[in-house]
């Protein structure tokens, strides 16, 4: 893709029946659909992308001459075909092709657009962290993911005390076979000794000096706390981050038990704050009903920021055989900490109410929890998230998602004429109002396109068993047909159609307000 042209997402799309060869896609390593192809084609490349919501980096540099003809070998390449079950590589790049055509163009002085985000002033050349877990806990893992493009990694939590794991300590809930949304963890700490992690940070920031270095530390009492932030500062860590909320460490005055007393947090900032003189961040845990308290409590204990969200207690399943949760472990289980793509709601929940709060405006907020692709980033960021952190996809996925996550913001910025991405922070925290203040006396009625309609009837099941009654289904025509008198607008039938045939009327209906109570 050319600097001066952007895919315009406005007009294009990827047909729905595509979708699923998309997402039934592995994300091969090596994939041995490229290497029968053009090597300019990447189709694995411009299948990940799409997997991602990337249509803009799935379509950058389509050669618009190549005969695609000769994708037929690379779907019998596919480790799926064996299994009757090749992905549609063909297909899915014709339909990039016409995609292709559709562009905008971008003013030749138009400046390419500024990614660097900063963590309370410490910049960062983009906003992608490493979040503290499994993904950040060497040098080589670190390594790796900076040489990829990730702007810093927050350490996996450093502390003086043994950690003994467990296994198998995962679990996840799955949409598909191959892939899951959910994902539990009763991981603890980093099991290096505080010397071996400062030795880590001493060979990173000699090798990646512009790469952000947060350290994430534990500690049992104010002296660790002020010891751990101290140190770490001295081994090249630019920012710490006090885990007040790791589940999976209950015994005392630890983890999640911190996160849930304003005293602790508020006493052990300040301890941590003592030993140090680069920012920090306080961690705040999901595993209560409001988290203002605890950020304001770690403001007065001197926090520069707040970190959100850490994972949610959780037991994702239930085996029927045994009867044990799960991860089973010799028979037992225990509550752990449920992250990924499912917790995303949650977690933009919290964002928003820390970014609204008043008293903590100006603190920086690093927002993390089921972000996978641009699109979630965008999302944390207009709720006012200033850097991001990303575990979970990075274990499902690789640290290569990075290459999506940049692109996709790179060329939204491009479509919308924004110069920087700071432009967008918080922009979407006012349009959140309290209850009384939404506008109730308007309704948008669903559209249906029959053309792409494949006749299930899912719509009018819905509507029937869980909406109003406005959908009337033709078992002759295999066709729906809105009772507009019925329908409020309540969109449940758009949710459930499978062929995405469903949109939304232009026009608003407007219905007279139902009179309060005394008037």
């Amino acid at each position: 893709m050319s600097k001066r042209s952007v895919i315009d997402t406005h007009q294009t799309a990827i047909d729905w029946t595509l979708q699923h060869e998309i997402s039934h896609c592995v994300l091969c390593e090596d994939a041995p659909c490229a290497k029968k192809c053009p090597k300019e084609l990447k189709p694995d490349a411009r299948i990940r992308s799409l997997y991602f919501q990337n249509i803009y980096g799935a379509a950058e540099d389509f050669p618009m001459d190549v005969d695609l003809k000769c994708l037929e070998e690379s779907e019998k390449a596919c480790v799926l075909e064996s299994a009757g079950q090749g992905v549609q590589i063909k297909a899915i790049m014709e339909a990039l092709k016409k995609v292709n055509a559709h562009r905008l163009e971008i003013p030749d002085d138009f400046p390419e657009p500024d990614l660097s985000m900063d963590v309370c002033g410490v910049k960062l050349e983009n906003p992608f962290l490493l979040s503290s877990s499994i993904v950040a806990s060497n040098y080589e893992m670190c390594a790796k993911a900076f040489e990829m493009g990730w702007a810093g990694a927050c350490f996996k939590t450093i502390c003086t005390f043994d950690q003994h794991e467990a296994s198998p300590r995962f679990s996840v809930t799955r949409n598909r076979p191959e892939s899951f949304y959910g994902f539990k963890n009763i991981e603890q700490l980093s099991d290096h000794t505080v010397e071996e992690n400062m030795e880590i940070f001493r060979r990173l920031k000699k090798k990646y000096p512009n790469k952000v270095i947060i350290a994430s530390i534990m500690g049992r009492n104010e002296e660790e706390w002020e010891m751990l932030a101290r140190t770490c500062q001295e081994a090249g860590a630019d920012v710490i981050e006090c885990n007040f909320s790791c589940p999976n460490m209950e015994d005392g005055a630890l983890g999640v038990t911190i996160g849930q007393d304003e005293a602790l947090i508020e006493k052990f900032t300040r301890a941590a704050k003592r030993g140090c003189t680069i920012p920090v961040l306080a961690k705040m845990t999901p595993n209560i009903t409001d988290m203002v308290p605890m950020a304001l409590a770690a403001k007065r204990g001197g926090a520069d920021g707040i970190a959100a969200i850490n994972t949610i207690k959780s037991i994702t399943g239930v085996s029927v055989d045994d009867f044990t949760p799960e991860p089973n472990v010799k028979g037992s289980s225990v509550l752990g900490g449920y992250s990924g793509n499912a917790v995303k709601p949650i977690a933009l929940r919290f964002i928003s109410d820390l970014a609204s709060c008043p008293e903590l405006k100006g603190m920086h907020i690093s927002g993390m929890g089921g972000i996978e692709n641009w699109y979630n980033a965008l999302e944390f960021i207009l709720l006012g998230s200033g850097s991001l952190q990303i575990t979970t996809a990075v274990m499902q996925y690789g640290y290569r998602i990075i290459d999506d996550l940049l692109s996709g913001l790179r060329n939204y910025l491009l479509e919308h004429h924004l110069q920087n991405l700071r432009q967008l922070k918080g922009a979407s925290v006012n349009a959140l109002v309290n209850l009384d203040s939404l506008e109730r006396d308007t309704i948008l009625f669903p559209v249906f396109d029959l053309e792409k309609c494949i006749g299930c009837g899912r719509c009018a099941i819905s509507c029937y068993d869980g909406g109003h009654q406005a959908i009337i289904f033709d078992l002759k025509t295999r066709r729906p047909r809105l009772l507009g008198a019925r329908c409020v607008g309540c969109h449940l039938c758009r949710y459930v159609c499978p062929s995405s045939c469903i949109g939304v009327a232009k026009q608003r209906i407007h219905r007279k307000p139902i009179a309060k109570e005394g008037k």
